[in-house]
């Protein structure tokens, strides 16, 4: 019999050097399915944040099977959904949208992907404080990935204050009453911290840099990354200088791709397999 058809994109900006694409096609092919994604680029196509409605009619009503959300529109789109899964609903942001019977049904698979990256890639670092810099919608989800995996207090650094407020409020109704907090002295807390993590958009090939001062950091840290395109950001070489223990993006990446491409297919993907073909585009 004929299989079905599976029509997947990606929602976001400056997103033309996306693995993602290829990641779900690869393993489409390899388990013999008409597989096709596609980018839908915001800023290639000129479009203002107010578009996002727009894009979510144009898919559904052209046949996609889902799509991918990522910067900047992972919270955006939450009003635009009909229901959130159970994780994404308590993560506050959405990063896979399954269209299916006229509904649009947001999950998250970030959370996911970055805890699986980080018990494979540092499966036994200290986690008594990490200092996360963002608390946007990728943010969220490295939060509650980072507690669920043992981190007894987690420092928020972020813009919007509102927004670092409202997570960790959300996080400690979650995990327990100061399990996380608002940081407002960055180089003590570093100074104390076991770890790391970015999960601001500073340090993306559109916008390069680091997301503080790399004079902050110190050889006993580990620092994680949840970028990967580039895949060593000016933050990761900075702190490998020093001798830190580093993770990259790519786990994460690849491991939101394979929940993704199981909620999209019906199907199992194969991690290892996706894990192989990731690397050999480095």
């Amino acid at each position: 019999m004929t299989q079905p058809a599976i029509l997947a994109g990606l929602i976001g900006r400056g997103i033309q050097l996306s693995r993602t694409p290829a990641l779900h096609e690869h393993e489409g092919d390899a388990q013999a399915l008409r597989y096709l994604y596609r980018l839908i680029d915001a800023d290639q196509l000129q479009l203002d944040d107010s578009a996002l409605p727009q894009l979510l009619d144009a898919a559904q009503h052209t046949g996609f099977t889902g799509l991918n959300i990522t910067y900047p529109f992972k919270q955006a789109i939450l009003p635009l959904l009909d229901e959130l899964s159970e994780e994404a609903s308590g993560i506050g942001a959405v990063n896979t949208v399954v269209l299916k019977d006229g509904k649009r049904v947001g999950h998250n698979t970030d959370c996911l992907g970055f805890a699986e990256g980080l018990r494979r890639g540092l499966p036994d670092v200290a986690r008594r404080q990490v200092v996360q810099m963002g608390a946007g919608g990728a943010g969220s989800a490295v939060a509650h990935a980072l507690l669920g995996e043992g981190v007894e207090r987690l420092v928020l650094f972020e813009v919007d204050a509102a927004r670092a407020q409202a997570l960790v409020d959300n996080l400690n109704a979650r995990f327990g009453v100061g399990r996380a907090v608002v940081g407002t002295d960055l180089a003590s807390e570093l100074a104390e911290a076991d770890g790391l993590v970015n999960t601001t958009p500073v340090g993306m090939a559109k916008l390069p840099g680091t997301p503080l001062p790399v004079e902050l950091l110190h050889a006993r840290l580990w620092v994680a990354e949840i970028i990967y395109f580039p895949l060593e950001t000016e933050l990761l070489r900075a702190a490998r200088a020093l001798g830190c223990r580093t993770l990259d993006g790519s786990n994460m990446a690849v491991f939101q791709a394979v929940k993704a491409f199981e909620l999209f297919s019906g199907r199992e993907a194969d991690a290892g397999r996706m894990q192989a073909h990731f690397a050999s585009f480095s």
